[in-house]
């Protein structure tokens, strides 16, 4: 059991470790890509996608989901909306401090481009993206609760990704990073909390 979990472990760590050097690769490509195939209709869609799925309103969503599910009495939910909640804290508190450190300027900044150190101005907060750090560790979360329920709405995230793509607010880097580090914050939050509550707490 151990030396399976270890390869998965493996495993997991290589193809992250690949779409990683890839999308720090394809960085430019893309950013060029979406600067070049910019519509009006596309760019206010984006923007809203942008607006409605920053960290406020996952929690907002959480929120609303934990309180129905503890007034139906249904303790298992209540515990997977709770677990969603830890997660998006945990991711957004993350992601904000690695942002705020590495200073990675946003490709809009057409000075001081790259990593600039330690920098409190939103310009130079492009690394890791927020918004699909705290989506994807939100909704990794319901996957593994109930997959067939948490699957279609990793198209939430994914959406929301492009959005901050196409918006110019991040590289391609910085998404796929932001999502590596909300999926090990699902990890995180699901073995210490979710899987120890349910071993505790019978099911409803």
């Amino acid at each position: 059991m151990k030396r399976a979990a270890l390869f998965y472990w493996l495993i997991g760590i290589v193809i992250a470790a690949i779409l990683i050097m890839a999308a720090f690769y394809l960085d430019d490509a893309v950013r060029d890509f979406m600067t070049n195939h910019q519509t009006p209709g596309m760019r206010n869609f984006m923007r809203n996608v942008s607006r409605f799925g920053d960290w406020w309103e996952h929690f907002a969503v959480g929120i609303v989901l934990a309180g129905i599910a503890w007034l139906r009495g249904n303790k298992r939910w209540a515990r997977v909306f709770l677990a969603m909640l830890i997660a998006l804290a945990i991711a957004g508190l993350v992601g904000r401090a690695i942002k705020i450190s590495t200073g990675r300027a946003r490709p809009t900044v057409k000075i001081e481009q790259g990593w600039n150190g330690p920098r409190w101005s939103s310009k130079y907060h492009a690394f890791p993206s927020g918004h699909v750090v705290a989506s994807t560790a939100f909704f990794a979360v319901l996957v593994f609760a109930n997959w067939r329920v948490g699957v279609p709405c990793l198209a939430i995230p994914i959406v929301i990704g492009f959005s901050r793509l196409y918006g110019g607010a991040h590289y391609l880097s910085d998404v796929v990073c932001a999502a590596v580090l909300g999926i090990l914050t699902e990890i995180l939050v699901t073995h210490f909390f979710l899987r120890r509550t349910d071993a505790a707490v019978p099911a409803d």
